[in-house]
């Protein structure tokens, strides 16, 4: 009897294992499990705040990515049992296996703040980013120059400045009256990054007009305002809350070895389960010092080794080790770009620091290069403009 592999997930984990395991695996079942039938290009989703109709160009059909002997199974998966080796659905029709990768990606983390899970808006997936650009237009609607509306964006990782980025060419492109916020606790903007590229991407921002905020926790937020540890509150019409990620609700109840709901993962992507293996946001991969960071390139990296190791794993031979290859930072504000330590073929920029057009060309380019990878270059050309 052929070896049952599932895979949940359409993220840059799950799409990318997929079309690994198919090239490793001549014998087994492969089955495909997602609550979406296509694939999102997730980093470029902020783009769809400004522009709905980017949404084709940044999504992938299922079935243009998988080959017809995997089966796509398109349900909510609600929880795994390690025990009996099964997935269990939304509609009740679980799937057992022989070997599991769990690929689920994250949900958004609210730290125990009161009131921001029901009064902020996030950026998750495809939905996410229509309701916020509904949101805005909506806001702008009932604005004026003398009472401009107030939108707020909560965290300045990479989503949260490209959203605040998105948001402002929106702004600038129907004249809207609008003023926007970026709000991050700590001090600096991209915290833990390299100064120069957060001096950089801070200029970029305040000469979009966005109001920089920094250095002053959210301890709540209202229907209407949000509140902080020591200055006065904000009110604001749109709130966009980026701050951090948690694992997905189906792992709540799995016996498997976690971390806020995260599965804790060697550096083989082998869980506390032998059969069981994982990539991606959902998973805490170990890299020695510090994991694995929850980043689309340590997904497309991850996924190129994880197919390899589940083939392994069912012919008895030694996995392989992974370590993640920091290849630099590329963020888009707008219609502006930063690119910060980027390495080709294992070699670094002579220019640790640049932007301008050779930034926002790498930036389409590593979108681009994914969906050639994952679809063809055909859809990639055709996606061009968007990204």
């Amino acid at each position: 009897m052929a070896t049952k592999v599932v895979v949940l997930g359409a993220g840059y984990a799950g799409a990318g294992a997929i079309q690994q395991l198919e090239g490793e695996l001549d014998n087994a079942d492969i089955t495909w499990v997602s609550d979406t039938d296509y694939h999102l290009v997730l980093h470029e989703s902020h783009r769809v705040i400004r522009d709905p109709r980017v949404k084709d160009k940044i999504t992938l059909p299922i079935h243009d990515i998988k080959s017809p002997s995997t089966r796509f199974v398109q349900d909510t998966v609600t929880g795994v049992d390690t025990d009996d080796r099964s997935v269990e659905l939304e509609s009740g029709d679980d799937i057992d296996y022989d070997y599991l990768l769990v690929a689920l990606g994250s949900k958004t983390a609210y730290y125990g703040i009161p009131g921001m899970a029901e009064n902020s808006l996030t950026l998750k997936g495809l939905d996410d980013a229509l309701e916020i650009h509904d949101a805005v237009k909506e806001a702008a609607k009932t604005a004026s120059r003398n009472d401009p509306a107030k939108v707020v964006v909560g965290g300045a990782g990479l989503s949260g400045i490209q959203s605040a980025g998105e948001i402002a060419e929106y702004r600038d492109k129907h004249r809207a009256p609008i003023d926007i916020y970026l709000v991050e606790a700590l001090d600096e903007i991209m915290p833990g990054q390299d100064p120069e590229l957060q001096g950089t991407v801070k200029k970029y921002l305040l000469e979009k007009d966005i109001n920089v905020l920094t250095g002053d926790p959210i301890t709540e937020a209202t229907e209407d305002e949000i509140q902080f540890d020591e200055g006065e509150p904000l009110e604001y019409d749109v709130f966009v809350w980026t701050g951090g990620v948690t694992g997905r609700d189906a792992m709540d109840d799995c016996d498997l070895d976690n971390q806020h709901n995260r599965v804790t993962t060697e550096a083989n992507f082998q869980t506390s389960d032998e059969r069981v293996f994982a990539i991606g946001d959902c998973a805490i991969v170990d890299q020695d010092e510090n994991p694995a960071p929850p980043t689309a390139q340590a997904a497309w990296q991850a996924a190129e080794v994880v197919g390899e190791n589940i083939a392994r794993s069912i012919r008895g031979q030694p996995l392989a080790t992974w370590t993640y290859d920091d290849k630099g930072t590329v963020i888009s504000i707008g219609d502006d770009a930063v690119a910060h330590g980027v390495k080709t073929a294992g070699v670094e920029f002579p220019v640790s620091t640049f932007n301008s057009h050779p930034a926002k060309f790498l930036k389409k380019m590593i979108a681009a290069r994914w969906i050639a990878d994952v679809g063809s270059w055909n859809r990639a050309v055709k996606a061009w403009d968007a990204l």
